[in-house]
């Protein structure tokens, strides 16, 4: 069966302060970039961009990561990416800390993680 790793981007960068908020394409894309060289548990990543961040990287796929521009909620194209996997029959694994769309997603079959558990991951990545 394969897994499928949705990433609310805007809560995972939006978790550390790091000036993030300064320019928020360039963290979005450092988050892309550390993406592509992470052994993150998942077939296939999703990240989807809302807002200012669209700018951090272009919808389409790179290697095992996809990026979905959300039109305008981020949080609809999270739950529709998440449900789209699922139908699918794929495993879905969704990173998040809002409490709202986790409870959406996990409606959906979806299991729900907090940006620690994908930030740590890269760290281990960064820090070796």
């Amino acid at each position: 069966m394969r897994s499928v790793v949705v990433v609310d981007s805007a809560n995972v960068v939006g978790s550390r302060p790091d000036g993030w908020w300064k320019d928020r394409a360039a963290a979005t894309r450092r988050l892309h970039e550390a993406l592509l060289v992470a052994d993150v548990p998942g077939d296939e990543i999703v990240m989807v961009l809302e807002g200012g961040a669209r700018g951090g990287a272009r919808p389409g796929k790179d290697a095992h990561v996809r990026i979905v521009h959300a039109p305008k909620e981020g949080d609809v194209t999270i739950l529709a990416e998440a449900q789209r996997a699922s139908a699918r029959g794929c495993t879905v694994t969704v990173v998040t800390a809002d409490r709202a769309l986790a409870a959406n997603v996990t409606a959906t079959g979806a299991t729900v993680v907090g940006p620690p558990w994908l930030l740590d991951q890269l760290d281990t990545l960064e820090h070796g």
